[in-house]
């Protein structure tokens, strides 16, 4: 789902099964020579036209040509797969989620040795191990992790200084917090509901990982129905009907009720940043004090990037999007050398299209630690207004985002069901049963069960 134009990732979503209506991509295969075909995620035209100067640098420093195909997240599992069977795969895919990922893996189209090379030659140590980690299986490296961005839970610091309350990082404090706040003019929470939008299954899950509440174990069993999964369903339906606004809330809603200053706490992702410094006059904040000063909501908003239940311990959901460099073609070497400088010398360049979600998962070089989590502090961000998040935010906020690739955990991929994931994605247990929750049809035991039997049946269509 997009949720506005030129953002696509910022409800990285429903495309996480991505896909590719390809811009005239039909006769663009891998094929060698002196052109090496790109296929890109960030498909917007101003991203697709950042991406296409920075690879015209590459082209122009090594005699090739590099032609960027804009790709929508929204056809690419069919798209790639027929290019697969066409023999037209494109050299090198670029900003491809997890489960996309997962996807190609699974039908055997990365080229895994290319992309080890590509991460020892820069210095496997210069990059986040937890993107490493999250994008290999079995001891391959299926591909180049690029950036990501992160879900964050974001708290009204002023108020809760003035109520005397601590940063909401565990369940209990949130709770506390949600009912310390909560007036009828404020709600204590907003989080989402709806059934059909994985906005509200990202949700969730940046709840529940922190409570080691899991989709599958290391058996591939699955564990919705756990314990500490109904725990999760607990404490969402606690804070959905006790203290949050009534009506199903979806990514839209949360975001309108906490730029009025309507609720004290919002769980959102990282592209809510440059909206919430008012640097885009489509979705800026809207609150009281925000008249007179459209940063107001930045100035006096926390970041928790991490939730721990009693059951677990803090953890968050994350997207890691990658390079992925396919198999069997002949400009391998070409593909490495071009992904090797899109992380390297074009790699502030890259995360310069969008630095509110595109956090840097290389920090640095072998020669200079932190070059790039440096660079990104300063990177503009904004659309109508442009301005570094370091300009707006406090240091410590800033840092927590530099660190926050290093704690993204995902459901499933540990416990390699990529696959999974991605089909759970088409059908949305667990916001249907969110939804069911919250609206009252079922209680949070009931809602975990629901989960679990959905899930089981996607598992066995799968096999």
């Amino acid at each position: 789902m997009k949720i506005d134009h030129g953002r696509c990732w910022r409800l990285p979503a429903a495309g996480l099964l991505v896909a590719a209506a390809l811009t005239g991509c039909g006769d663009d295969g891998g094929g060698g020579g002196g052109t090496l075909t790109v296929w890109s995620l960030e498909n917007q035209t101003d991203r697709v036209q950042a991406t296409q100067a920075v690879a015209d640098k590459f082209g122009a420093a090594n005699g090739l040509k590099v032609k960027i195909v804009a790709t929508d997240e929204n056809q690419f599992s069919s798209l790639i797969t027929s290019a697969a069977a066409a023999g037209t795969l494109p050299d090198v895919v670029g900003a491809l989620p997890l489960a996309a990922v997962a996807q190609m893996s699974t039908n055997d189209l990365l080229d895994t040795d290319a992309a080890k090379a590509v991460v020892d030659g820069l210095g496997a140590g210069t990059f986040s191990p937890r993107a490493l980690e999250l994008t290999g299986q079995d001891g391959k490296q299926l591909s180049v992790p690029s950036d990501g961005w992160a879900q964050l839970l974001f708290y009204r610091k002023d108020l809760f200084d003035q109520a005397g309350l601590t940063a909401p990082d565990s369940y209990d404090k949130i709770k506390q917090a949600a009912q310390q706040l909560n007036t009828k003019d404020l709600a204590g929470i907003t989080v989402a509901t709806v059934p059909n939008d994985a906005f509200t299954e990202q949700t969730f899950e940046n709840f529940a990982l922190g409570n080691n509440c899991q989709l599958v174990d290391a058996n591939k069993t699955v564990t919705l129905d756990s314990p500490q999964c109904v725990q999760t369903f607990q404490l969402y339906e606690d804070l959905v009907k006790n203290y949050s606004v009534p009506g199903a809330q979806d990514v839209d809603t949360t975001r309108a009720t906490y730029f009025a200053g309507k609720a004290a706490m919002v769980v959102w992702s990282s592209f809510l940043l440059d909206e919430m410094a008012g640097l885009r006059n489509d979705a800026a904040p809207t609150c009281p004090q925000c008249r007179s000063d459209k940063a107001f909501l930045a100035k006096n908003s926390g970041v928790v990037t991490a939730v721990a239940g009693p059951g677990g311990q803090p953890a968050q959901f994350g997207e890691i999007t990658s390079w992925t460099i396919t198999k069997g073609g002949e400009n391998t070497g070409n593909a490495r050398k071009f992904v090797s400088y899109m992380m390297n010398e074009g790699y502030t360049d890259w995360l310069g299209i969008a630095p509110e979600g595109k956090f840097p998962v290389r920090k640095g070089t072998q020669q200079q630690a932190t070059k790039f989590t440096d660079a990104w502090n300063d990177l503009p961000a904004g659309v109508d207004t442009k301005k570094p998040l370091g300009d707006v935010y406090p240091a410590e906020v800033i840092a927590a985002l530099q660190k926050s690739p290093d704690t993204f955990q995902r459901w499933g991929f540990p416990q390699k069901q990529g696959a999974l994931v991605g089909a759970t994605l088409g059908e949305l247990p667990v916001p249907k049963a969110v939804n069911a929750l919250t609206s009252g049809e079922l209680d949070a035991a009931g809602a975990a069960e629901r989960a679990a039997d959905d899930v089981k049946n996607i598992q066995k269509s799968l096999e």
